[in-house]
């Protein structure tokens, strides 16, 4: 390591002039060197030699000349404010050069894979071949860095966290040299999932900290912990080299069927929109030194608030992901109440930066709700939903960006990674960049080639003029731009890893995010107190049944039987018995139905529709009771426009774990049965509820966590975010728009499954969390 003072600082002194204290530090990387200034009173730059960057010194203060021109640009002065800044670097910019600016890059692995749909390759090789580090950048990444000018690179998995950084190094000394030295704004999508066999440990740092999810987030009702896991998810993306959070997902889980509702805070608009609001603030805002202005600042991280006007009301809860699910419907009317979390929530923050800084819409056609067009297109291309909606009545002015692959063209209406351009199929993809752009958006997800957005740009100067589209590029380009200062990325992109090693997964993120684990699992029954369990008892755990089946990637597995939770882990609580008549009780780990989404190609090969029921039981499930004719229909690629499935059965993909309880109840002979169930989506509990003395309800927390509350180490304290219904037939009749509108499952105890239950030791829990929500269940 070397330091040295900068020749600049000599000059200043020599001349008597007031000097702000400016260190040179030399830190080896992978990269390359990169040398950090620290302006005394003013903002730390990092740079790359090798960029051919300078440093300017004006009024003792040190600068970085990012166009190499030898004077200090307006963008180039952190002293100003971001927007004066954003409006100067915009108006010296290219159209190609806000054009790449307006692209986000497919899913990047880091290092890429040799095959499938995320592949890369280094010096036309595969990674295992080319001898490169796995902090390399690909053939494609500087490919799409330097021809298309990208700059929003979303990543997905890293090797490493010290990997990530070095890798963030590279693409920021690449990025810094080039053209106006813009630097890349990495992002993520949720990436604090937990690993569900590993054993909490408050010093295993390396890796990042674990937390439930959005639903389990939720179940906690107390946004307090939605904060503060904000601020500990916003240091570790930093420390990764990621400045924008793809989330938060505030959807309403309106629909119990939809397969995303686990990404969401549930189905109540005020717990949504109390945790949207909490987790923005935790994410974008900067503290003390941190800070930069307005609450933004180096340990900020760019929300990006999804999916306007809310995606959570597909018909007959099918995914937009797939044309067979492209339409969101209202049969209650019930739009305005989708779209709370954002205007409420998301665009309302209690910090400083006000509002989320992006939003991303949904892939749905919002069918019949666009009331001043008539148009039926995707959220993405209806000028009323993003113009007149977000941008005019709810004054948004951040960044919108569409989902991913929205302009590419639909080859299969059950193909996941298939185009999505819902409502424009006829349009060329040229023409959807432009109806895009016209309707209110700055970014087009998972599209890397500038091609369509300068063919998008010449249609707008042919149709307004060339002053009208500059206009409408440069408006895009500074709230674009803005995100990027905002979080001090112009000034000083580069990671030092040992302090990313450090950071990510550190042992008080860890803590925290195990804590929080334990206050989102929720138990619905308790039947004698039978919990908690005395330790060391002898347990009964059946084997979980997975069959054969293909991801949403299409990519296919293997059946399996095993073990579905860590016999490790179990073993430091309990013995553990193969035979059930040894077993002084059985713990039976199962996950929630799981349906094929509500379509079937088989059945519309064999002169069907392809429409089946989504079911939330496990037996098979006859619709009876759904609509003859669907509200809305229609794709080019198929013959009917009417997707109803009435009279059709469809039988969930696990129903085995139904079996699991059923089967291990006959060979208990009578003594306690304690479920867990893994929830993704509502359940009907109808089908096992009194096959079980206890039940828990977890979405996605560590096995650990699980015994914890089963041996009282830890008081439940969780409430359900979501309504379980009666049966299907309340869910065939529930509206797909309107939440917590559903009969709910009571079980033999008398306790009714409803929004804000849970049990603790002492019964059903009364406190401030239901006082505040449970008014809410009385929407009808």
């Amino acid at each position: 390591m070397k330091t040295k003072l900068p020749s600049y600082v000599f000059i200043m002194a020599m001349l008597g002039t007031p000097i702000a204290y400016a260190q040179q530090k030399y830190t080896s990387t992978p990269a390359g060197a990169y040398t950090v200034v620290k302006n005394q009173g003013g903002q730390t730059l990092g740079y790359s030699p090798a960029s051919g960057v300078k440093v300017l010194t004006v009024d003792g203060l040190a600068f970085k000349d990012l166009n190499t021109n030898g004077k200090l640009d307006k963008y180039e002065d952190w002293r100003l404010p971001f927007d004066v800044r954003a409006k100067d670097l915009a108006a010296k910019m290219s159209v190609a050069q806000i054009a790449g600016l307006m692209l986000y890059s497919r899913h990047q692995p880091i290092p890429a894979p040799p095959a499938g749909p995320f592949t890369g390759t280094y010096h036309g090789k595969a990674f295992a071949e080319s001898g490169a580090k796995p902090s390399d950048l690909t053939d494609q990444q500087i490919d799409f860095l330097t021809k298309d000018n990208v700059r929003h690179v979303l990543v997905t998995s890293v090797q490493s966290p010290s990997i990530a950084a070095e890798w963030n190094n590279n693409m920021q000394a690449l990025t810094e040299g080039i053209g106006l030295g813009i630097p890349a704004n990495n992002s993520s999508d949720p990436r604090h999932g937990i690993v569900a066999s590993a054993e909490f440990n408050a010093g295993a740092g390396g890796q990042i900290s674990m937390w439930p999810g959005s639903l389990g987030m939720a179940a906690t009702f107390n946004p307090d912990i939605t904060e503060g896991f904000g601020h500990i998810a916003a240091a570790e993306y930093r420390a990764l080299g990621i400045a924008t959070a793809l989330s938060p997902q505030v959807d309403i889980a309106s629909e119990p069927r939809w397969w995303r509702v686990s990404g969401t805070f549930g189905e109540d608009p005020q717990l949504a929109t109390d945790m949207a609001r909490a987790y923005i603030d935790g994410f974008q805002t900067s503290e003390g030194s941190k800070e930069i202005a307005g609450g933004w600042g180096y340990s900020s991280v760019n929300a990006m608030v999804k999916h306007w006007p809310s995606g959570g009301s597909g018909e007959g809860g099918r995914d937009a992901h797939y044309g067979y699910g492209k339409y969101a419907v209202y049969p209650a009317h019930q739009f305005e109440k989708n779209v709370v979390p954002f205007t409420e929530g998301a665009f309302k923050l209690k910090g400083k930066t006000g509002m989320a800084s992006a939003v991303m819409p949904y892939y749905t056609i919002s069918y019949a709700q666009d009331t001043k067009n008539g148009e039926n297109v995707g959220n993405n291309y209806n000028k009323y939903i993003i113009n007149d909606m977000l941008r005019g009545k709810y004054k948004y002015d951040g960044v919108v960006c569409t989902d991913w692959l929205v302009t590419a063209d639909e080859t299969a209406v059950d193909v996941f990674l298939s185009g999505k351009s819902w409502g424009v199929e006829k349009l060329t993809v040229d023409q959807r960049h432009y109806k895009a752009l016209m309707a209110g958006v700055d970014q087009f997800g998972g599209n890397s080639d500038a091609a369509p957005v300068l063919a998008a740009y010449k249609m707008g100067v042919k149709e307004y003029g060339e002053a009208f589209m500059r206009k409408r590029f440069e408006q895009s380009a500074v709230r674009l731009l803005k995100n990027i200062f905002r979080v001090g990325l112009f000034e000083n992109p580069y990671l030092n890893t040992d302090e990313t090693q450090a950071t990510v997964g550190k042992a008080e993120y860890m803590a925290a995010g195990y804590d929080a684990q334990l206050k989102s699992i929720v138990m619905l029954k308790n039947k004698a107190n039978v919990l908690p369990l005395t330790k060391n008892k002898t347990v009964y755990i059946p084997k979980q049944f997975t069959p054969a089946g293909k991801n949403f990637l299409g990519i296919p597995y293997p059946e399996k039987l095993d073990y579905p939770v860590s016999m490790a882990v179990v073993k430091k609580y309990f013995n553990v018995t193969e035979n059930p008549d040894e077993a002084d009780y059985a713990l039976v780990f199962i996950n929630s139905p799981a349906s094929q989404g509500g379509y079937s190609a088989d059945d519309a090969k064999n002169g069907g529709n392809g429409y089946l029921p989504i079911s939330l039981q496990y037996k098979p499930y006859t619709a009876t009771g759904a609509r003859a004719t669907s509200i809305a229909g229609g794709d080019p690629l198929e013959k009917t426009t009417n997707r109803s499935y009435k009279g059709k059965t469809s039988t969930a993909i696990n129903t085995s774990d139904l079996n699991m309880v059923t089967d291990t109840y006959a060979k208990m002979k009578g003594k306690p049965i304690i479920v867990s169930v893994m929830m993704n989506n509502a359940t009907v509990f109808g089908e096992f509820e009194q096959n079980a003395n206890a039940l828990l309800v977890q979405f996605g927390v560590q096995d650990q966590a699980v015994l914890d509350i089963l041996t009282g180490n830890t008081e439940p304290s969780g409430l359900l975010p979501l309504q379980m219904p009666a049966d299907m037939a309340t869910v065939e009749q529930q509206a797909e728009d309107l939440p917590l509108d559903m009969k709910c499952y009571k079980d033999a105890e008398g306790h009714v499954y409803d929004f804000a239950y849970g049990l603790n030791w002492k019964g059903v829990i009364k406190d401030a969390r239901t006082a505040k929500f449970q008014h809410s269940t009385k929407i009808n």
